[in-house]
């Protein structure tokens, strides 16, 4: 069962592992939830955090406000400094993918509260995508879906056909690792979708945002220290958003994983731990040592 918080005038539903007042906030993206970041909860508490993984707004059991200018980014960002502040965090560290990450990287942007460490998974810079996009017609058919989101009422409709099967084969058909995605995993993403409204909620990211998610930018440079960790066999994201953020990210480590789809977290979870502890631990930012995490065979 979750716990709620409210922050930013919403009721959060979150789980936890860890307490204190380092808190790492684990932000999931879209058709996920707080249960995207199970396998990390355990190691962020180990490694010295209050790791918290809340619904975002419109998902799952958080408040699910109706009209579509709440999802903007602005009032996501807001999200994330009123939750930091509601669980008291003297240190802040923020793990995000998807929809998540690009909140995250506006969070560090827009430089809303201290940040001790940046981890993003399978989501670019703006500035970078704002540079790559344009400039690349395999990109734009990659992300044909998000102009199909702007549809008022059909992508509602195909998405929650038949029990909302469309968002179980999401997660199953793009991934490498069939097996990291067994029908009880698909049956929780399945039951969030089929909540009254909440389809229309994560939707209305997209609806809200199309100008904002590959907006050129004048942004100052992150000063945070920055680990991306990419899945390589992502089908909606290309490599190319992988490159060119010396302009962007003063601390930055790209690693890259082979075999690895866009569900990065969930699909290669020992890899994904070992290589945040391990950054985590040159950057000084954790108490747990990475070789006593388990890793995956390249391409697990």
């Amino acid at each position: 069962m979750p716990q709620f918080i409210r922050a930013n005038g919403l009721d959060f539903a979150y789980d936890e592992a860890g307490s204190g007042a380092d808190v790492a906030l684990c932000l999931h993206g879209f058709p996920e939830s707080r249960f995207s970041w199970r396998h990390q909860l355990p190691v962020l508490a180990e490694a010295g955090w209050h790791a918290i993984a809340p619904d975002l707004r419109g998902y799952g059991e958080t408040t699910r406000p109706p009209d579509r200018a709440a999802y903007k980014l602005a009032h996501l960002v807001d999200d994330v400094a009123a939750l930091f502040d509601a669980f008291g965090a003297r240190r802040r560290l923020l793990v995000a993918h998807d929809w998540g990450a690009i909140v995250a990287w506006n969070v560090a942007i827009r430089r809303v509260r201290p940040l001790d460490g940046l981890v993003i998974m399978n989501v670019p810079h703006p500035g970078v995508a704002a540079a790559v996009i344009p400039r690349s017609p395999r990109q734009w058919l990659r992300s044909w879906y998000i102009l199909f989101f702007q549809l008022p009422w059909l992508p509602e409709a195909m998405l929650g056909a038949s029990g909302a099967r469309a968002i179980g084969d999401a997660f199953r058909n793009m991934a490498i690792d069939k097996a990291a995605f067994p029908d009880d995993v698909l049956a929780h993403y399945r039951a969030n979708a089929k909540r009254p409204g909440a389809l229309t909620a994560m939707l209305n990211y997209y609806r809200a945002n199309l100008r904002d998610i590959a907006h050129a930018i004048d942004a100052p440079k992150i000063e945070t220290p920055t680990l991306m960790i990419w899945g390589e066999e992502d089908t909606a994201l290309g490599l190319e958003l992988t490159e060119g953020y010396d302009p962007y990210v003063a601390d930055f480590t790209l690693t890259r994983l082979p075999k690895v789809s866009h569900w990065v977290q969930q699909e290669a979870p020992q890899t994904v731990n070992a290589r945040m502890v391990a950054w985590m631990g040159a950057r000084g930012l954790n108490e747990v040592r990475p070789e006593a995490l388990p890793l995956e065979p390249a391409g697990a």
